[in-house]
């Protein structure tokens, strides 16, 4: 099976552009996919065989490697001056079932050839550089993401990830007990402005915008944050030929209404507010049934948090309208309402910079994509490429 080939674009001769493509076709290999994809659930044998792989990699390029409580792999290489906070690279290795090969990948591998080049050339840094794998920055597993960042910026508290259980019944706590760490020591490796003096990260767009401009780099500015909720929406099963249509309580029909209004809205919304339904169950899910309930799920996404609120708000009347004149009930299920985040203008600007200075075509942009550098933006300066 043919392996993913990198893009090479203008490189700088020092790094080692073919041994950054080893280590990404080595790590490609783990949990690859008949059609040529990839699926790395966090902590499953295909993720902890590629963990295994950059660990050996890590020590290789001389790096002092350390697994932190809740599973995150720090490698760091000693500078100068190593009572300074040292500044941090990073991304993850863990895939969503049948996921590309770069999503999370090409940044570990990125901050690893750092490092790599720095030995090459003999060059010391003044602050210590530690590159992290962060764990499950998927929620494909455990249902929540970037688990890995957010327990170590303290985003989110122990008793939280003690629930978290994965589809086959086995928790969190249970699979981190299995590999010799303790979510009872996570306090110990929580990071603040005091630990850390920036965190940087390389990651695919995971959108058309560079490609279509044609443009090599986008520097990121925001991060959006979404609003998730799911709808119950019951009304009536009957027959289909049975039941005139001015009597009919149709589930379905209003979960339709939904997903336009959900269009209708971000469409109008702000100016980067986008929404999706991404999931729909229809019961009983039969030819001649009238649909008699409808589950679906509602994401709303925005880097400006009063745009966000505003269309959630409207979405939430227009729900309301919708019960009232299709006769139908419906339960909404809150699944999180998170703030979206400003990167460090003054790294946009180094980036900016750097970018002309090698002849790399850049765009300044927003991410609607979350990513764990969301998680660092509020407790040091952070920047996202």
């Amino acid at each position: 099976m043919n392996l993913p080939v990198l893009v090479k674009h203008k490189i700088e001769a020092n790094v080692n552009s073919d041994r950054f493509q080893e280590n990404f076709c080595s790590i490609a290999q783990f949990g690859i996919q008949q059609n040529g994809g990839v699926t790395r659930l966090a902590f499953s044998k295909e993720d902890m065989d590629a963990r295994n792989f950059l660990i050996e990699a890590m020590r290789s390029a001389r790096l002092q490697v350390t697994i932190d409580p809740i599973g995150n792999i720090r490698g760091r290489r000693a500078g100068t001056e190593p009572n300074l906070a040292p500044v941090m690279i990073g991304s993850h290795l863990d895939t969503v079932p049948d996921g590309g090969h770069y999503d999370g990948v090409v940044g570990v591998l990125a901050a690893l050839e750092v490092i790599s080049t720095f030995n090459d050339l003999e060059i010391e840094t003044q602050r210590s550089i530690e590159i992290v794998n962060f764990c499950a920055e998927e929620s494909s597993r455990f249902g929540m993401a970037t688990i890995g960042s957010k327990a170590i910026t303290g985003k989110i508290k122990q008793s939280d990830l003690t629930a978290l259980i994965d589809n086959d019944g086995e928790s969190l706590h249970s699979v981190l007990t299995k590999m010799g760490q303790s979510l009872d020591d996570l306090s110990s490796s929580t990071l603040d402005d005091s630990s850390l003096h920036a965190y940087l990260e390389l990651h695919i767009e995971q959108g058309p915008v560079l490609e279509n401009k044609g443009v090599n780099i986008g520097i990121v500015t925001d991060i959006a944050a979404p609003t998730r909720f799911k709808v119950k929406i019951t009304g009536r099963s009957d027959h289909s030929g049975n039941t005139p249509m001015d009597m009919r309580r149709d589930a379905l029909a209003g979960a339709a209404e939904i997903v336009l209004t959900v269009e209708q809205l971000t469409t109008n919304g702000g100016e980067n507010t986008v929404g999706t339904v991404g999931e729909l169950t229809v019961h009983p899910s039969a030819m001649n049934v009238i649909p008699g309930q409808v589950e679906l799920s509602v994401d709303i996404r925005d880097t400006n948090l009063s745009d966000k609120n505003k269309v959630v708000q409207q979405l939430k009347k227009r729900l309301e309208t919708i019960a009232k004149t299709r006769q139908l009930e419906m339960v909404i299920t809150p699944i999180c309402d998170d703030t979206p985040v400003k990167l460090s203008g003054q790294i946009v600007s180094k980036l900016s910079h750097h970018a002309t200075k090698l002849g790399l075509s850049y765009l300044t942009m927003p991410s609607g994509a979350g990513h764990d550098a969301m998680h660092f933006a509020t407790i040091v300066p952070t920047g996202l490429i």
